[in-house]
């Protein structure tokens, strides 16, 4: 059974896409703890633990995170983009970006904020328009 992450990737479950290439799919999360938080998984593989894929999928979903990451910078205001992987709530392996002002904007505990669709849609539209002109 497809993770929801590999629903996202395949367009069966709707998400507010900030890259894509033929191999990675990067889209913001539904509940961000900072405007621009970002999630990064590899489309060819639903395996849920980052350090059991194999050396490719690893080196290119870290490099594609790093040009994510670099269209993040540039499209929301921070000082830097935390990385995290977690990988204990959705069995597909995921790196999460957050845009950070300081440590403490990157504690998962904390409560998410509630964004409206056109706010999602605004950050995606401006994080993919910076991923654009990376590649």
């Amino acid at each position: 059974m497809s993770t929801i992450f590999t629903k996202i990737a395949n367009g069966e479950i709707p998400s507010y896409k900030v890259a894509e290439n033929e191999d990675y799919y990067a889209f913001l999360d539904i509940a961000p703890m900072a405007k621009g938080h970002t999630l990064v998984i590899p489309k060819k593989t639903e395996e849920d633990y980052i350090f059991n894929l194999d050396r490719n999928t690893y080196s290119g979903l870290c490099e594609f995170a790093r040009k994510v990451a670099k269209a993040i910078e540039a499209a929301v205001p921070c000082k830097r983009v935390g990385v995290a992987v977690l990988g204990m709530e959705v069995p597909h392996t995921h790196i999460h970006l957050v845009p950070l002002n300081t440590e403490a904007d990157m504690d998962f505990r904390k409560k998410k904020l509630e964004l409206s669709q056109e706010e999602f849609s605004e950050i995606a539209t401006s994080i993919y328009n910076e991923y654009v002109k990376i590649q």
